[in-house]
């Protein structure tokens, strides 16, 4: 399938791409000749079996892993062709990532932990706290600042990887599976979060999620089986 990446306002463009893994001498398709445009300002979600190549498909998008064949461009820019040096600053500019399992430092307060994304840019410590503090308040959590995540709540915890994912103020959100881990009433919170992040903030969300009731809430859904995206559920 190959959605039409031709609109001015497409901020996430994937042409062509193949990705395989070589496990001795065979070869392990994952992704073939994919295509996907994704608007500014919208919140997609990515959904398909286990195996179907989602997380490989958001690690092209992020910049954390290369296409075999084809290009992966950022509100224009080819991020398949960076060096592994241009990528990381690019990262840090473009992109905020959301995991399932939070991905916390145990020894840090939930305000260092947020703030561990801006340590790769040039601001001040003054900057980073004002915007560490933004990101909490976002997310809800100003009170908890000082907090180590092992007093937190998973709901707690995955809404400070939230604001960690958000705290530099990226062209684009990832998430992981940002419910998987968690009951369904702190899943609704992180979701309501999300929304809210997309709705109110306008920032451009990719969600993969095995969950229709997660996806419910984004307002596009593609599915993935057998490397290629499709507009119909995996049967």
């Amino acid at each position: 399938m190959s959605d039409d990446p031709t609109n001015s306002g497409t901020l996430v463009r994937v042409d062509g791409v193949d990705k395989v893994f070589h496990r001795g001498e065979e070869a392990i398709h994952i992704l073939s000749n994919l295509h996907l445009a994704v608007p500014a300002g919208q919140f997609l979600a990515l959904m398909g079996p286990s195996g179907s190549g989602k997380s490989t498909l958001l690690n092209l998008i992020g910049g954390l892993d290369r296409p075999t064949k084809g290009t992966v461009a950022i509100a224009g820019e080819r991020v398949d062709a960076l060096s592994d040096r241009q990528l990381a600053g690019w990262r840090a500019r473009h992109i905020g990532f959301v995991f399932q399992l939070y991905n916390l430092m145990p020894v840090l307060t939930a305000e260092r932990n947020v703030e561990l994304p801006l340590l790769l840019t040039h601001l001040s410590k003054v900057e980073r706290q004002k915007h560490v503090a933004t990101a909490l308040a976002m997310v809800g959590l100003s009170h908890r600042a000082k907090h180590y995540p092992r007093t937190l709540s998973g709901g707690e915890q995955q809404r400070v990887g939230i604001a960690r994912g958000i705290v530099t103020d990226p062209t684009l959100l990832l998430c992981d599976e940002p419910t998987g881990d968690l009951d369904r009433k702190a899943g609704d919170e992180i979701l309501n979060l999300l929304q809210a992040l997309n709705h109110e903030h306008g920032k451009t969300i990719i969600m993969v999620t095995h969950d229709p009731h997660a996806a419910a809430r984004a307002t596009r859904t593609v599915y993935l089986n057998k490397g290629q995206l499709s507009h119909e559920p995996v049967t």
